[in-house]
């Protein structure tokens, strides 16, 4: 059998922002280089939970994937077609089939507009008649305004709800109407990011059940950007981390959770708690120490040996590790030189005060 066409593909996305300097002249003086030649694939009804710390280059890649950002270099290709060649008529249409759920509940939802001219506002803005049975999914036509009340009963609100404005809402429930509003133009691919940062863990949970839901009803593809690991797990079926704008990891959730293999993952995945005290007091935790470098003078050789615990300085500092596939562990692609001897350890954490040991 032959694998399924990517539904998203990236290739070598570079997303860079200029550093100005001057008054008069507003020269350009070097550049923040958020995203620095990103690869990766989506299949339809994947999901692809995309993990680093703050400042990684994580949700600028989500906006970029959507022309939300201008690519300096690079492609994203969706169900065929490369966006970057799109003008803005073309990009606008195909636009209904990609949708996004923003990091910034309140700011993302105009405080002026009720809940009903916001769900409605998609369907207008994409010109969607109300006799268009296809596009409803409908055996007869359903005006604007039943679709809106369908989709918020959907995500679990009112319909009472359409009358109100967003700041008459808890965190959970401005979730849920941004969820709603991406799911009204029936897309196929929904990026949602950091989509439960700000939530209580009861609403946390409630939202991810949601969106688990809806993939299953509407055969959606999600991107899900966030730094919450159990989250991530949880929802994902595959997993990319990423390091000042480079993905360093990318495997199965369940594959990436028991073995990690990038020192980085490494370190991310002995930061996890375990819920249980006889089991936490007998693992090892590895630290990091220092800050993430600035994206505007990424380090040479491997970004991340500044940091790493395993850092071998003859060829750590100076050599680009390249974004591979591991042959003892098909679909796992890890840059980093050693990924191999850290498996087998033959290669050890070369400082020891890195290392928190059991109690």
């Amino acid at each position: 059998m032959t694998e399924p066409q990517p539904l998203l593909e990236v290739r070598g996305l570079k997303v860079h922002f200029p550093i100005k300097q001057g008054i008069v002249l507003d020269r350009t003086v070097g550049h923040v280089r958020a995203v620095d030649g990103v690869d990766l694939a989506l299949t339809q009804g994947q999901t692809y939970g995309l993990v680093g710390e703050s400042g990684c280059g994580k949700s600028t890649l989500g906006r970029a994937m959507l022309r939300l950002e201008k690519a300096t270099e690079g492609q994203v290709i969706f169900d065929g077609t490369d966006l970057g060649t799109l003008r803005a008529e073309p990009l606008r249409r195909i636009r209904r089939r990609m949708q996004m759920v923003f990091q910034d509940l309140l700011g993302s939802l105009d405080p002026r507009q009720s809940v009903r001219s916001l769900l409605l506002e998609p369907l207008k803005t994409h010109g969607l008649s109300e006799a268009d049975r296809a596009e409803f999914g409908a055996d007869r036509p359903a005006s604007h305004l039943a679709k809106a009340e369908s989709m918020l009963e959907l995500v679990g609100l009112p319909g009472s709800a359409l009358a109100k404005y967003p700041y008459e809402f808890s965190g959970g429930q401005r979730q849920r109407i941004g969820i709603a509003r991406a799911m009204i133009l029936n897309p196929d691919l929904v990026i949602a990011d950091e989509p439960v940062s700000a939530l209580d863990v009861s609403v946390q949970a409630q939202v991810i059940n949601l969106l688990e839901r809806l993939q299953d009803l509407l055969g959606l593809s999600y991107v899900v950007v966030a730094h919450d690991l159990a989250v991530v797990r949880h929802i994902s079926d595959v997993i990319g981390v990423m390091y000042l704008g480079k993905l360093v990891e990318e495997a199965d959730s369940d594959d990436l959770y028991a073995t990690p293999l990038h020192p980085y993952t490494i370190a991310l995945m002995s930061a996890i708690p375990i819920p249980d005290p006889e089991v936490e007091d007998q693992r090892e935790r590895i630290l990091l120490r220092g800050d993430l470098p600035s994206p505007a003078r990424p380090p040479a050789g491997c970004r991340f040996h500044t940091r790493c615990p395993y850092r071998q300085p003859e060829r750590c500092d100076t050599e680009v590790p390249e974004l591979r596939v591991i042959a003892s562990h098909p679909g796992r692609r890890v840059a980093c030189h050693y990924a191999e001897e850290i498996l087998t350890g033959d290669v050890t954490v070369s400082d020891p005060t890195l290392v928190v040991e059991p109690t």
